[in-house]
């Protein structure tokens, strides 16, 4: 499998060691990146980089590719997407997949045109973690009944939202906004659950934590556990970011299923929570204290419960392997894969809605958003 990586950063350089453990015959012929910081990684397990082209139509033609990675800053996503289409390439992208609602009609009517739906491949990773993999079966199983409400989190660790404030993603031009670049994920997961879109969505946020105010021991090593990328600093909390670093958002699905989401960069004691409550019962997980538990409304028995082990390889347990393990067998006999990237544009889509609703201080209304999506995909805008 001849892959070509446009963006080596952290991420593609940590998949390109799965790839590499996993997948037979997998090799990177080359890669477009001026500053490639995942090069680290390849180097620290004797993975060939390949090539350095300027590039990804350089790099094509030089190279007969099976796969194009992306793994790019969020903003340069729409244009290196445009170029793989463009050749004709089958593509991996990391999420966000696009940074904004008009970034995400252009993509939706150049896949239309190009029939790139099924040529283009998400990181939506935890979509492949045993753990939701347990919690759809739950669900499937009519062990939980009709979902009714959803409460859910994902939170950062102080060294990880150091790296934030210090890292690219800082700026919205550049992420999009925090909930989309760091929560898409989760927004992604319970929407697969619920089965339906947003209707309407609300937030309340803004920086608290990361603020000049409590700039004590900034040199601390804990704030810079996380090495930087491009545009680094080495500033905190006197960073110039714009991100924000806390946000709630309230969900009301079209069938009627409400979520309330938090998310904050400043969470010393980790938790990635969710709590499915439904007409018959009750699932609660924890994708960072890696656990599964779902209770009988009636008889308040425990039906499931599982705890889960990262791997060597992965910090997900072992849905890195699964994703990798899955997207080599798509390339190579066709086989189905659980998430697309409409699905990454739909959750990512109401990401970008939510931070609006939080800019704006009012509730989205979402029909009109969705009525814009299906018109770019059915050609009937």
């Amino acid at each position: 499998m001849k892959v070509g990586i446009v963006g080596l950063g952290f991420r593609l350089g940590y998949l390109a060691r799965v790839f590499s453990a996993l997948v037979p015959g997998f090799k990177i012929v080359g890669y477009v990146d001026d500053a490639p910081a995942g090069m680290v990684t390849l180097e620290k397990h004797n993975i060939d980089p390949g090539k350095q082209f300027a590039s990804i139509e350089e790099m094509a033609k030089a190279e007969k590719l099976d796969l194009l990675m992306i793994g790019s800053p969020n903003h340069l996503h729409l244009t290196h997407l445009k170029a793989g289409l463009a050749l004709g390439l089958k593509i991996f992208c990391e999420k966000p997949v696009v940074i904004s609602e008009d970034e995400t009609i252009e993509l939706l009517e150049l896949l239309r045109e190009s029939g790139g739906v099924d040529r283009v491949m998400v990181g939506l990773v935890l979509r492949y973690a045993p753990l939701y993999i347990d919690l759809r079966n739950a669900l499937s199983s009519g062990q939980l009944g009709d979902i009714a409400s959803i409460e859910a989190s994902e939170h950062i660790a102080p060294y990880h939202g150091a790296f934030f404030m210090r890292d690219w993603r800082r700026y919205t031009e550049y992420s999009g906004c925090f909930m989309l670049e760091k929560c898409c994920h989760d927004l992604d997961l319970y929407q697969g659950a619920v089965g339906a879109r947003p209707s309407r969505v609300a937030s309340f946020g803004g920086r608290k934590s990361f603020v000049p105010g409590n700039a004590v021991n900034t040199n601390s090593e804990v704030y810079h556990v996380k090495p930087s990328g491009w545009m680094g600093s080495d500033k905190v909390f006197d960073s110039d970011a714009d991100i924000i670093d806390y946000q709630t958002a309230l969900i009301e699905y079209q069938n009627g299923v409400s979520m309330t989401f938090h998310t904050n960069l400043n969470v010393p004691d980790l938790f990635r929570r969710f709590c499915v409550i439904g007409s018959k019962g009750m699932a609660e997980g924890d994708f960072v204290r890696n656990f599964l538990k779902v209770h009988d409304a009636y008889t308040s028995d425990c039906l499931v419960d599982k705890t889960y082990e990262n791997t060597e390889l992965s910090d997900h347990s072992g849905a890195d392997e699964r994703m990798v393990a899955d997207i080599a067998a798509h390339l190579t006999t066709g086989a189905p894969l659980p998430v697309s990237v409409l699905d990454a544009l739909e959750a990512g889509l109401t990401a970008i809605k939510i931070d609006e609703a939080r800019v704006t201080k009012s509730v989205v209304d979402m029909a009109p958003v969705w009525a814009r999506f299906d018109a770019a995909l059915n050609g009937t805008s």
